[in-house]
């Protein structure tokens, strides 16, 4: 099977086997005083069958909570927060089972054991926040955690106070006897440490649950983040830090051939200018020096192997490709040539997508320090283990000599999940470089950050759809040409990069004969996975090509949905509440029309509706209604928030943004020239869960894919036009 579980088993689906046996949990205080901790030792996929559980290390950074005697709870989390609202997610499933209260909660990021922390959905053997995973991966772990802590804190007390454990309830942070009698969690906690394990904990019923699927339950972190209170990579300031940035090859592939940094050195603030494995620092006492220090460094590059194509060469290369069979088949369902050779009548349709940033409000940034022997690394680790053993390498130090401080980050969208670990590596080189002797931090800026590649790649799809007499689809070919994200990464493997057609050869729309091909590109261009990474392009290709298929038979959209999925009721029940809430078929003011799409990804299945008009060449949303079926709904604030998110960050994707290259070199290289969504055009968005008892889905992506087509079959309704070239600010002008 593929390195990440053939991509998670392709996020079709929660991971039934992402639950901790009892065998795997440790427990213990790590001192005395200490308190009671509660952790995983090794995950069930990683423990050898009837294995005793391994001593407990003496390491209070190893466990998923910890109960102090001075009342504090800390909840230490697998996954990293970049916004999607994780911490506060997995707090809550904590704060259900323990008992305690929000008031008593600390929540940090955990890193520096993938044993413990491991992504149950991918397979638990790596530590990585993706692919909407992370809820899926914590569900059951941090329930049964919180679960064993009451157990024992209940267990200790009742010892202490002589009365029956079913007598003793925990509520709002505090042991609860019957008679009244009540203490802190902190009063028991190393009473509770010295408890025996459990053998059987019993997780609350949802009859009993206060806190998970809470209306009343709000984010943890909005006050910090409304204040400006909430601490991020950026905002590290540690005792002597020094910042640098890095002077990086204008073209990708380019590569250090001289340096002259007499004219940097004598910049006011300027401390050092060391030459690093991906370009040039230069290190000063604050950015701004660093900054016009390196406007002052004169560097001579080396751009014999560099990328040196445009966008235009290449997406003209693609678009012949596409034209000709592929070089992989990701998958053959029937006979689809000879489909295609008997049906009545062909659409055909060829789709262009650009390049595109992931263009984060906070650039990538790191923070190194050496001190008494241990490498401290602050930053967004989106893949912390990775990045502790790349940290580890360059310094040449074992891994557990380097703790990974991991930050909230200020928007990540796929592009701190990098193999090579850039930023991280970039900052322990300089450090490094100048001798340990200040910490450094790395910082990068917007320009650095649009211009640094690891961009959703370029990518074509040449479509066909064969019509039977009837007017039903009979045959279906696909053709998607762009690179590979997956290549150059531990996820590569042999057959079709699932991220290329994810989407499309796993629709769950009724096609009898359907051939998807793929071909991955070599360029040189960074590409690296996007929010809801192919499931971007693939649904729009999928999606509007069915409103072509509706058009040319005089269906209604919906209703020639209904008919392809009839034996899907998941993904029915999401498109008709979608359609029923959104007022399908009802009257609409002149000049406006609605559009749907529906698509699932990472396990969840989402339907939206827009509501449209045209206004100065481009489309005008003024609303849109999702319906999502995502399991569980944990925190269904936070569910809501991520579909208004998802349908922003789409929407800006289909109107504007577009990173172009001109001679291998990116033109956008600020908000000014790449422009994500601008709050005018913000649309309404009423979102609708779907009530559900299924293990938690992925819910930080599943609202980017369906808005694009859902705008552009609106628009189609308008003026009876499919926008085939993006963004639509290019495509509805050629």
């Amino acid at each position: 099977m593929h390195p990440m579980m053939r991509y998670a088993r392709h996020l079709s689906a929660p991971l039934a086997d992402a639950r901790p046996s009892r065998r795997g949990f440790l427990l213990g205080a790590a001192a005395a005083g200490a308190g009671l901790t509660i952790g995983l030792n090794a995950l069930p996929s990683l423990a050898a069958e009837g294995a005793a559980p391994a001593p407990a290390p003496v390491n209070p950074f190893g466990s998923y909570i910890n109960i102090a005697p001075d009342n504090t709870v800390t909840v230490k989390v697998a996954h990293m927060d970049m916004g999607q609202g994780v911490f506060h997610g997995v707090a809550t499933l904590v704060v259900e089972e323990l008992g305690a209260d929000w008031s008593q909660l600390k929540i940090e990021g955990a890193a520096g054991d993938p044993k413990t922390y491991g992504n149950l959905a991918m397979g638990g053997a790596l530590q990585l926040t993706g692919g909407s995973t992370a809820m899926m991966s914590s569900w059951d772990r941090y329930r049964q955690a919180g679960a064993i802590a009451r157990t024992m804190l209940v267990n200790a007390a009742a010892e202490a106070w002589k009365v029956p454990a079913s007598e003793i309830t925990v509520e709002k942070g505090r042991l609860v006897h019957a008679s009244g009698k009540s203490v802190t969690l902190g009063d028991f906690a190393d009473e509770a440490a010295s408890q025996p394990m459990p053998a059987d904990v019993v997780l609350k019923t949802r009859d009993q649950w206060t806190q998970i699927g809470s209306e009343q339950v709000r984010r943890f972190d909005s006050r910090a983040k409304s204040t400006g209170k909430q601490d991020f990579t950026i905002d590290v300031r540690l005792p002597g830090q020094l910042t640098a940035v890095v002077a990086h090859p204008p073209l990708f592939g380019g590569k250090v051939k001289s340096i002259d940094d007499k004219a940097a050195r004598q910049v006011a603030g300027v401390v050092d200018v060391v030459p690093i494995s991906r370009g040039v620092a230069v290190v000063a006492k604050n950015t701004w020096a660093a900054i016009q220090g390196r406007e002052a460094l004169k560097v001579e590059w080396d751009l014999s192997a560099a990328e040196k194509r445009g966008s235009a060469e290449l997406m003209a290369r693609y678009k012949e490709i596409a034209a000709k069979p592929g070089a992989q088949v990701a998958v053959e369902r029937g006979d689809a040539a000879a489909a295609m050779k008997g049906a009545a009548k062909t659409l055909t349709a060829t789709f262009e997508f650009p390049y595109l940033a992931h263009a984060a409000i906070e650039p990538l940034d790191a923070v190194a320090r050496m001190q008494d022997g241990v490498l401290e690394v602050w930053g967004g680790h989106q893949a912390p283990d990775v990045y502790q053993q790349a940290a580890a390498k360059v310094a040449g130090l074992s891994p557990d000599k380097v703790r990974m401080h991991v930050m909230k980050t200020g928007g990540g969208f796929g592009r701190r999940a990098v193999f090579d670990a850039d930023i991280i590596v970039e900052a322990v080189e300089t450090a490094k470089a100048i001798g340990w002797k200040a910490p450094v931090k790395v910082q990068w800026t917007r320009e650095d950050d649009m211009t640094g590649g690891r961009y959703r790649p370029l990518t074509v799809h040449a479509v066909k759809v064969g019509l039977d007499k009837d007017g039903g689809i009979a045959g279906w070919t696909h053709h998607v040409v762009g690179q590979s994200i997956m290549a150059g990464t531990p996820f590569a493997g042999p057959g079709v990069d699932q991220t290329m057609v994810e989407g499309v050869s796993d629709t769950r729309y009724a096609i009898p004969a359907m051939k998807v091909e793929a071909t991955a590109t070599e360029v040189g261009v960074p590409v690296l996975w996007w929010r809801s990474v192919g499931h971007t392009h693939t649904a729009y290709v999928m999606e509007t090509m069915l409103d072509m298929v509706a058009a040319e038979t005089g269906k209604d959209p919906v209703e020639l949905r209904r008919s392809l999925l009839k034996d899907h009721p998941r993904h029915l029940t999401v498109l008709n509440l979608a359609a029923e809430k959104a007022g399908w078929g009802g009257k609409l003011p002149e000049g406006r029309a609605r559009g749907i799409a529906l698509h699932e990804s990472f396990g969840s299945v989402v339907a939206q509706v827009a509501e449209i008009s045209m206004e100065g060449g481009l489309p005008k949303v003024h609303k849109v209604v999702a319906a999502v079926d995502c399991g569980i709904a944990i925190n269904p604030d936070i569910i809501r928030a991520q579909m208004e998110g998802g349908v922003g960050f789409g929407l800006g994707a289909i109107l504007r943004e577009e990173l172009t290259l001109e001679d291998g070199r990116p033109v956008q290289t600020n908000y000014d020239s790449y422009t994500p969504l601008r709050i005018e055009d913000m649309p309404v968005v009423e979102v609708h869960i779907v009530p559900s008892d299924n293990h938690p889905s992925g819910i930080g992506e599943p609202g980017v894919p369906p808005v694009g087509p859902a705008v552009a079959n609106a628009m189609r309704a308008l003026n009876g036009q499919t926008v085939t070239v993006l963004p639509l600010s290019k495509g509805l002008s050629v």
